[in-house]
């Protein structure tokens, strides 16, 4: 059985990146040389780790989270493995005083972290397979980043931790409801901005769907001030970042969410895998890619993420 190290040696090799594009193209003959790099249990191949690299940058600059969120990778953990979060210590200690780094010594949150399987498929033309001219690497690169980068986002906001990542909007696990309200109004943005902990407020961030940004856009205060800085797009000094996942302005949802997205964990669990799949669209002349992306995610500090809840009301 091949270890994760030399499973990592041997997918860093030129002649594996040779090979395994060689069987992305179709070309079967190449297929023993990559076997060491094999999936059993999917039966796809790891991407060369360049092409892996390659990827991940590609997938962080389509993704919201990935450049929000704290990225770790875990390749060589087992299926769960366990994040654990603690209070940093900072204090002023006297001269012989004691240093009281005992004190945190039990003060740990453990959080399990599972292996997910996202999966992204595409298909591609035979005659551009095989035409030597054809980057394939960089266009099923650019494919696959943009898909990976769109589901991952999603399962990051709605996740309910069944075989997908648990999202900012989980109930038990996702940002706390920092104000409840019947509306979107001034004060209640206002009322959410200061129930964030000060020490989350210095990269906080605010996250909303259009329809709600469009909302907080027309918000003015008494004296007619608006609430949104339409020079800087900013509320109260901080961003805002668009994402169509989040919900409206509806009963029992949460269209503002604001904090410290850093303390969003994304946890990339293996490299992505790539499957052929040939003999399926063989009458339609073309080549079918299954990509498997293997990763987690969760808040690891729910204070630091507060979200405006819409009242249910009859």
């Amino acid at each position: 059985m091949t270890t994760f190290n030399e499973k990592d040696r041997i997918i860093g090799s030129a002649e594996y990146n040779t090979n395994f594009w060689n069987v992305m193209r179709g070309g079967r003959y190449a297929a023993d040389k990559i076997n060491d790099g094999k999936d059993v249990s999917t039966g796809g191949y790891a991407l060369p780790a360049a092409s892996d690299d390659k990827l991940r940058k590609a997938i962080k600059r389509e993704s919201l989270f990935r450049n929000m969120a704290t990225v770790v990778k875990a390749y060589n953990g087992g299926s769960r493995i366990f994040a654990k979060d603690c209070d940093d210590l900072a204090e002023w200690v006297p001269e012989n005083g004691s240093i009281p780094i005992y004190d945190g010594m039990d003060d740990f949150t453990r959080y399990a972290v599972e292996i997910n399987k996202l999966a992204v498929f595409v298909k591609l033309d035979d005659d551009f397979v095989h035409d030597a001219t054809f980057d394939i690497e960089d266009y099923l690169t650019s494919r696959l980043a943009k898909n990976f980068a769109k589901a991952e986002d999603y399962g990051f906001i709605t996740g309910t931790g069944d075989h997908m990542p648990k999202g900012i909007l989980s109930p038990t696990d996702g940002a706390e409801a920092g104000v409840f309200t019947n509306s979107i109004t001034y004060d209640a943005v206002i009322r959410l901005f200061f129930s964030l902990n000060e020490e989350y407020r210095k990269n906080a961030v605010w996250m909303m769907n259009d329809d709600t940004a469009l909302t907080l856009r027309l918000l003015k205060d008494e004296a007619g001030n608006p609430l949104w800085n339409h020079t800087n797009d900013t509320i109260l000094g901080k961003p805002v970042v668009i994402s169509n996942d989040m919900p409206s302005e509806e009963a029992g949802e949460s269209p503002i969410v604001f904090g410290d997205f850093s303390y969003y964990w994304i946890i990339d669990r293996s490299p992505v895998s790539i499957q052929t799949l040939k003999e399926k669209f063989v009458t339609l002349d073309q080549i079918g890619y299954l990509a498997l992306e293997f990763l987690d995610g969760r808040l690891i500090r729910r204070d630091a993420l507060q979200r405006m809840m819409i009242n249910i009301t009859d």
